[in-house]
């Protein structure tokens, strides 16, 4: 191996944000000018570069090129130890490339960013917010959620009140802003407020300064100003209504009755009243001449009591036209049918018939339903007929499984039948089985067969 690579330290340390140089240094112990490419591996070299990119070493001659590592200052980029590496690559011959390793250390911060949404609330019990932190640092960091009211007369509460967050995550918290006095009308009291966000770190370390969040919570009363005047329409409508019941509809129904009582009235119902107190002794007097007749010819009721039943035996003897004399009209019955027929064919010479269903003496069968299936995936033609008439005329290869229904059956006469020709042209070959030696499609028909 004529190259060699080392690096000036196999161990650096650098912040986020900023940038350290690291020394390769690079021999040619063979006896041609060679030329040379470098190239950065390891999870640091999305933010690793080499300058320059390439040399050319002339014989027992050495050179340096520098490693500049400048990992971001973002949550992307995990705090601790990275190992990385610098492959050297000669261009005449790749199979010599070598990898000096080191490992680069990125020193942790702690950053939090943070947003109350919304910044001002509108109710007249409470207000609600939410507290929305960003984790921007490389370590997980617990902050603590407290507020600094700019007033007295409201009371903030958090929930929860700390938060745990991995770098680059989000997590929320709940804040209720609460007043102290209720406000039944009149305008408005604003309560404006501040959340705080306080990051904490272990000891020894610096702690960032908070984060301060500003919002307001505006208590609105709890009677609307509207409701006041609301009330007093009201009274005044009530009383326009009271006053127009008294002063003009009372006297104006009392009028209307007292003209109603006119003398005539007054004889009409004084006549309704003897005459119905006449027919109820009519009445009385009726039934005790039927009692007295009763006593005096009892044989009379007797033959009366008789001439209905004659009447009422001679209905039964006659008949309705529902009875036995009647005759009873013909029906018709409906039966589902249905049938299936398998079919083969070869490749090469005239189709093959089949029929799936003929139709017996004194019947009727509607077609309603066809089922096709091509389970091997042929090739070729399949028509079905009835009647000397074509039905469907299928291409086999569009389709493995086909079903066609009719809203208006198709009526097959007595000694009728449904016929399937077949017509292969290439057997197909099913997935996962012996290849066939010739097509086999299915037909499946169903119907209602009706007869006398």
């Amino acid at each position: 191996m004529t190259i060699s690579a080392s690096l000036a330290e196999s161990s650096v340390t650098v912040e986020p944000g900023a940038e350290e140089r690291v020394g390769v240094r690079v021999l040619n112990s063979g006896d041609t000018v060679e030329e040379v490419r470098f190239e950065v591996v390891g999870a640091c070299a999305a933010w690793a570069t080499v300058e320059p990119d390439s040399l050319s070493l002339y014989p027992g001659r050495s050179d340096t090129v520098f490693v500049t590592l400048r990992p971001p200052r973002g949550p992307e980029v995990p705090a601790g130890r990275t190992v990385f590496g610098v492959r050297v690559v000669p261009t005449s011959e790749a199979s010599e490339t070598v990898v000096p390793e080191g490992d680069v250390t990125v020193t942790p911060f702690t950053e939090v960013a943070g947003e109350l949404v919304p910044r001002s609330s509108h109710s007249a019990w409470r207000g609600r917010h939410k507290v929305a932190v960003d984790n921007v640092g490389n370590v997980p960091v617990q902050v603590a959620l407290t507020g600094q009211q700019g007033t007295e007369r409201a009371r903030l509460a958090f929930e929860p009140q700390e938060l745990e967050i991995p770098p680059g995550e989000a997590k929320f918290g709940r804040l209720t802003v609460r007043p102290t006095a209720r406000v039944w009308r009149g305008s408005p009291v604003t309560h404006p407020f501040q959340a705080v966000v306080q990051p904490r770190v272990a000891e020894g370390e610096t702690a960032p300064p908070p984060l301060v969040l500003d919002a307001a919570y505006e208590q609105q009363p709890i009677l609307p100003s509207w409701l006041p005047r609301a009330l007093l329409a009201a009274v005044v409508v009530a009383g326009l209504l009271v006053g127009l019941w008294y002063s003009v509809l009372r006297p104006t129904v009392e009028s209307a009755a007292r003209e109603a009582i006119t003398p005539e009235v007054v004889d009409a119902a004084q006549n309704e009243a003897a005459a119905g107190g006449g027919q109820s002794g009519g009445g009385a007097d009726a039934g005790a001449d039927a009692g007295a007749g009763a006593d005096s010819g009892g044989a009379a009721p007797a033959d009366g009591g008789q001439e209905p039943a004659a009447g009422g035996g001679s209905g039964d003897q006659t008949g309705g036209p529902g009875g036995p004399g009647g005759s009873g009209g013909e029906g018709t019955m409906s039966t589902p049918t249905s049938d299936r027929l398998e079919i083969q064919d070869g490749v090469g010479g005239d189709p093959t018939e089949g029929t799936v269903y003929e139709v017996p003496e004194g019947g009727i069968f509607e077609l309603t339903d066809i089922v096709v299936q091509n389970p091997q995936g042929d090739a070729g033609s399949l028509v079905i007929s009835s009647q000397g008439e074509s039905l469907l005329s299928l291409a086999l290869e569009n389709f493995r499984d086909s079903d066609y229904h009719f809203v208006s059956p198709i009526a097959v006469p007595a000694g009728g039948a449904i016929n399937v020709s077949l017509d292969c042209r290439e057997v197909g070959s099913p997935v996962a089985a012996p290849s066939p030696a010739q097509c086999s499609e299915a037909v499946f028909i169903s119907g209602m067969l009706r007869t006398s």
